[in-house]
């Protein structure tokens, strides 16, 4: 069996750090890191824990790539960065696993161009947890039935953004899966300002951020005399690596845009 040759961007973040170790630990799985990628960069070399191999630091993604010559980049960075990185990397024509939440339609539109130019494949997940990929496509499922539902998302204290990726995310898919948007209750008289909440089409989002939670996502549905709810929680980010690995080993065998995991998970 070939093994693929990884390159981590954004290697020292927690993600960076959770896949460098699933790696690690499976070595059946037919995956090396071969190189690894900060902002800041005091070393040359990355001491991989379990062993005592040392792979190439590089504050630099495109020497590295060059250097390394990699079959896949995984980026757990931020926005711009993610954008920075997939231009030098479909450039080299280098296939790619982001993992990035926040960017714009106009970020994936130029990301599925590069790929038609480059003839590379490209993964962008808004996220990686296996039950809360589900849990999008149950929700999808479930808006065809329902004409009014809200979001209630879950995060730690110290997330930078609200709501969440995945909550944008979800509501889209399910204005996709009802067809047109949601009847929104308004509310005569708000008492505190925003205490509804944010708006997509009739979808009300609430965000809550606090330090007992990890990530997780709720979705409520009612109807006549009834409600249905959807509820995914992670707990780790230990969650979120087999679908790391599975975008890892299917991005070498596609080519072009593939957004969220739902189409590797053939759902």
């Amino acid at each position: 069996m070939k093994h693929i040759r990884v390159v981590i961007n954004g290697a020292l973040g927690k993600m960076g750090r959770e896949v460098i170790k699933a790696v690690l630990d499976k070595p059946e799985l037919g995956l090396d890191i071969v190189g690894a990628v900060e902002e800041k960069v005091a070393q040359q070399y990355l001491p991989l824990l379990k062993t005592s191999e040392l792979i190439p630091f590089s504050s630099d993604l495109h020497s590295l790539l060059t250097s390394c010559h990699p079959d896949v980049v995984v980026d757990f960075t931020n926005a711009t960065a993610s954008m920075a990185a997939v231009r030098i990397a479909a450039k080299l024509k280098i296939n790619m696993v982001v993992g990035t939440t926040g960017l714009s339609e106009e970020n994936l539109r130029e990301i599925e161009q590069l790929c038609q130019t480059n003839n590379i494949g490209i993964i962008v997940a808004p996220n990686f947890s296996l039950g809360t990929v589900i849990l999008m496509h149950l929700a999808k499922i479930a808006a065809k039935f329902f004409d009014r539902a809200e979001i209630i998302e879950m995060h730690h204290a110290k997330k930078i953004d609200a709501p969440s990726g995945t909550a944008i995310a979800t509501a889209k898919t399910m204005l996709q899966g009802h067809g047109k948007p949601f009847t929104y209750p308004k509310t005569e008289k708000e008492i505190i300002s925003n205490t509804r909440g944010g708006e997509i089409e009739g979808i009300a989002i609430h965000s809550l951020r606090l330090p007992g939670f990890m990530a997780g996502q709720k979705v409520i549905f009612s109807g006549p005399g009834e409600t249905l709810s959807l509820h995914a929680e992670v707990i780790s980010r230990e969650s979120y690596m087999p679908g790391v690995i599975l975008a890892i080993k299917e991005i070498t065998k596609l080519k072009g845009l593939i957004y969220g995991l739902d189409t590797l998970l053939k759902l």
